[in-house]
């Protein structure tokens, strides 16, 4: 490359900004500069930033293409284990009302039962997160799809519905530790500027897990009893993933990562550096809570309740209803896919805020129509531009995250935003349930539409917002380190201070050039 060409592409920005305000102008800027600004970083800590022009546009085959065999059953089975868990979460919510009939309860009271899910996955995502971040992913990720298909069966054999409320619970607990570790295990293996489409199909895994259930839910009919066999299928997948996942090996950005460090792994170690994560980066915590809170109510609102809505209020039958989710969610996994790799060329945020806005838009035409027809076309696009929003978010979370805590970090901050929103699907039941409005032949309905419309397009309104004034990181580099792996010989024991070439320092734009493996933003 030559010296205009790269001086062209690596212009000089200004340092990160400080503080919230601060960052929020600075932010709200770099939206209206079609580059992008690149954080580079070193090993000991140290940032500059760059302007660098965004990536083009690239045939998708071959960013495909660019994934080894290796790279591939990584993100495969990532991908599986979010759609395995995805369908677990949403045998429930399809069914909510074959479970008030088995029940003898409302329609609200079962919806306790996704509450308390919600409630219980933040601390699951702490635990298996923070243990993925320690000892790897594979082992806990085996652990958690094992016991979430053990735990659905469970469910099928509650008696009461105190049993059937405290096992959901426990669910909530493990079903939490899964998403750190699958995005983490199937994303940092991804090129750089291929991670944006790869994490809207991955995100999508969610909405596939809806697919697959909903199309359970119509094999089985509408017989009360007939949720039982959906939760058979469900364990089944969960259990399959957790045993196609042994005989691959650990993440090799993880092992390579903990062989770079000179001195073993410690408990002790690993926890200070976890304190000093959250005293350095607890804004970046608070941010990534916020955001994410306002994205699982904008899941949970736009789609927990919809089966429930076309039944009580569009008076759709069960197979109706059914096919129309289906093809709703259809529309979630060509939405997230697409959108997700438009992120890559766009921008996370600007991505994130037009995918929000087209939504916010489109609500009066999701609510309104009669039939099954009109309303599978609607929620398809509906959810093609909820969930498009979401594709990004596993890239953007993982490139926010401090390096060595890609696991705990998307995890936890994920979670803690699903336990604050826990109460949207019951929050929508009770209002629906308390609220009539009149629909053709002067019958009475439950509210399911209006309610969602107005909760969403309030969610809608605020990801905009928050997004707007938040941080971007695309392109970060995910490779060399573990959390508690400690150096021998550091500065701190010889008292020697590293030369530049060893801290990896990059000095001048042929030489970021040269280290930017990928026409992509690139952290050294």
């Amino acid at each position: 490359m030559s010296d205009t060409a790269a001086s062209t592409r690596h212009e000089p920005a200004d340092n990160l900004a400080k503080g919230v305000i601060a960052t929020a102008r600075q932010s709200w800027k770099d939206l209206f500069v079609w580059k992008q600004r690149v954080v580079l970083t070193n090993a000991y800590g140290e940032t500059r930033c760059e302007w660098h022009e965004p990536d083009r546009i690239q045939n998708p085959i071959s960013l495909f293409a660019q994934l080894s065999a290796r790279d591939w059953i990584f993100f495969i089975v990532g991908w599986l284990a979010w759609t395995a868990d995805a369908f677990d979460f949403h045998a429930l919510s399809i069914q909510t009302v074959k479970l008030s009939k088995y029940y003898g309860r409302s329609k609200t009271d079962i919806t306790t039962a996704i509450t308390l899910t919600l409630l219980l996955r933040s601390a699951g995502a702490a635990i298996f997160g923070l243990a993925g971040d320690k000892w790897g992913r594979k082992w806990p990720m085996v652990f958690n799809m094992l016991v979430l298909g053990c735990l659905q069966i469970a469910t099928i054999y509650c008696k009461t519905f105190t049993e059937f409320l405290a096992v959901r619970s426990l669910f909530g607990l493990f079903m939490g530790g899964v998403y750190g570790n699958a995005i983490a295990m199937a994303l940092e293996q991804c090129p750089s500027n291929a991670r944006g489409l790869m994490s809207g199909i991955l995100q999508q895994g969610y909405s596939m897990g809806y697919v697959l259930a909903a199309c359970a839910n119509l094999g089985v009919g509408g017989a009360v009893d007939s949720w039982k066999t959906v939760f058979w299928i469900g364990a089944g997948l969960s259990i399959g993933v957790g045993l196609l996942r042994i005989p691959f090996p650990e993440s090799q950005q993880f092992l390579d990562a903990k062989k770079a460090g000179k001195k073993a792994s410690s408990p002790g170690a690993f926890w200070r550096e976890t304190r000093t994560m959250l005293a350095q980066e607890w804004k970046m915590c608070v941010y990534c809570v916020i955001l994410m809170t306002w994205f699982n109510y904008y899941s949970h609102t736009s789609q927990d309740s919809y089966t429930t809505f076309m039944l009580e209020q569009k008076k759709l039958d069960n197979a109706g209803a059914s096919r129309a989710s289906i093809v709703m969610k259809v529309g979630a996994v060509v939405g997230g896919t697409i959108i997700g790799y438009l992120s890559q060329f766009l921008g996370r945020r600007r991505t994130m805020m037009g995918a929000a806005l087209m939504s916010a838009i489109l609500i009066p035409a999701w609510i309104l129509p009669e039939g099954e027809p009109a309303l599978s076309a609607t929620g398809f696009f509906m959810q093609f531009f909820v969930q498009g929003a979401w594709g990004v978010i596993p890239i953007h979370l993982n490139e926010l995250s401090p390096a060595a805590f890609r696991s705990s970090f998307p995890g936890v901050t994920y979670q803690v935003g699903n336990m604050i929103s826990s109460p949207s699907a019951q929050i929508v039941n009770a209002i629906s349930e308390k609220t009539f409005i009149t629909i053709r032949g002067g019958e009475k309905a439950e509210a399911y539409g209006p309610v969602m419309g107005i909760a969403t397009a309030i969610i809608a309104t605020g990801i905009f917002l928050t997004v707007m004034v938040g941080p971007e990181r695309r392109g970060r580099n995910f490779d060399g380190v573990v959390a508690g792996v400690e150096r021998s010989g550091s500065d701190e024991e010889t008292g020697d201070k590293p030369t530049d070439e060893e801290k990896g320092e990059v000095t001048n734009v042929e030489e970021a050039e040269k280290r930017s493996q990928t026409p992509t933003q690139r952290e050294v």
